[in-house]
């Protein structure tokens, strides 16, 4: 699974003009899911989204995790990430999962985000949203699992 974070002071998801997620200082989160991902890659992905040092602690440095500073998470599927892009000027997506485990493994994931953290907000699966965000730093990690 991939996860591409990224550190904000705000973000939120807008779905036929109505915001059904926001959060304050957080992570958002855009999430991949690929052919031959599974709950085990979910739960990885999960234990790195929760435990990576992104937040500045006294003194500047980046230290302190999501759990720590009590932050937000806003979970959001996006299977663009799963795309093969290595060649050409168009994505092909046989990389990607099919919608019924992408939408299952992402499910997975939101339910353990929330049986974890708690401060977790989600994206809809399959629905054209409009994402807005303030990255801080900027700081965008890729991660993968």
């Amino acid at each position: 699974m991939i996860g591409l974070l990224q550190r904000v002071s705000s973000a939120r998801v807008v779905v036929e003009g109505e915001e059904i997620a926001a959060i304050g200082q957080g992570l958002l989160v855009l999430v991949g899911v690929a052919i031959g991902d599974d709950k085990t890659r979910a739960d990885r992905l999960l234990e790195r989204l929760l435990g990576y040092r992104v937040f500045p602690d006294a003194a500047g440095k980046m230290n302190l995790d999501l759990r720590t500073i009590g932050g937000g998470l806003l979970l959001v599927p996006q299977f663009t990430l799963a795309a093969d892009t290595k060649s050409g000027t168009r994505a092909g997506f046989s990389t990607a999962a099919a919608p019924a485990l992408g939408r299952e493994l992402f499910d997975y994931l939101a339910v353990q985000a929330h049986a974890r953290h708690g401060n977790v907000m989600c994206g809809r699966f399959g629905a054209d949203m409009s994402v807005s965000l303030v990255n801080e730093g900027p700081v965008t990690f890729w991660l993968e699992s």
